[in-house]
């Protein structure tokens, strides 16, 4: 049964219970500048692995807060520090090889973009096709993790809005609201494409978030 507020009052309810960015969660202020979208591209790495979001959420923190904030920080650390930075985040199963990659990384976005992903984006004339072709060129980065930078960074890069990742569509299955971005992104205001992506992909990853939406919208 269809709660009463129907599907808008879900999207509402959702987006006001759950709607906070990852990159918000990580401390990152999201701005179109090069240090917090670099931030959010490391971000989206750590979360395209299998582990938990909050684990992943934890290492970025940990990350920021040993100044591996940059692309020339990141290269300018050791790989142990890198190592270091991601233990203390919890982020352990993957540390060895993720300290490798967000090394490699960084060191490709300095030498192709000089460390400015507005760089890589105005390469691409902004398509969100030609952008994920270009974000799975740094290593770390697959089909995941672009689209996860692309879902957080449409709060600034707006034209990229509705960006809607495989993990967003099926926390929306779940909830029984729309499978396609254009429908879903009619439920709410296009400044808030972000956080709504972000609080569907937590109804994806937890299924309290589902049954907490549903009775409240129901309420």
């Amino acid at each position: 049964m269809t709660p009463r507020g129907g599907q808008r009052g879900i999207a509402r309810t959702l987006l006001e219970r759950h709607g906070k960015t990852f990159a918000e969660e990580a401390g990152i202020r999201l701005k179109d500048t090069p240090q917090p979208l670099y931030q959010t591209l490391v971000l989206a790495a750590l979360l395209s692995a299998r582990i938990r979001a909050s684990v992943a959420v934890a290492a970025a923190r940990a990350l920021f807060d040993a100044g591996l904030r940059t692309p020339r920080r990141m290269t300018g650390a050791t790989w142990q520090q890198r190592v270091d930075a991601l233990g203390e985040g919890g982020y352990r199963r993957y540390d060895e090889r993720t300290a490798t990659q967000l090394g490699d990384g960084a060191r490709l976005l300095l030498d192709r973009y000089g460390g400015d992903l507005r760089r890589m984006r105005d390469a691409a004339d902004g398509t969100a096709d030609a952008l994920r072709a270009a974000l799975q060129e740094v290593p770390g980065i697959g089909p995941a993790g672009a689209g996860i930078f692309l879902r957080e960074v449409q709060a600034v890069w707006t034209g990229l809005a509705p960006c809607l990742d495989p993990k967003a569509l099926q926390g929306a299955e779940r909830l029984g609201l729309p499978g396609e971005a254009g429908k879903l992104a009619r439920l709410v205001g296009k400044d808030e494409s972000a956080a709504f992506a972000s609080a569907l992909v937590r109804a994806a990853l937890d299924a309290s978030v589902v049954d907490d939406v549903l009775r409240a919208a129901d309420a």
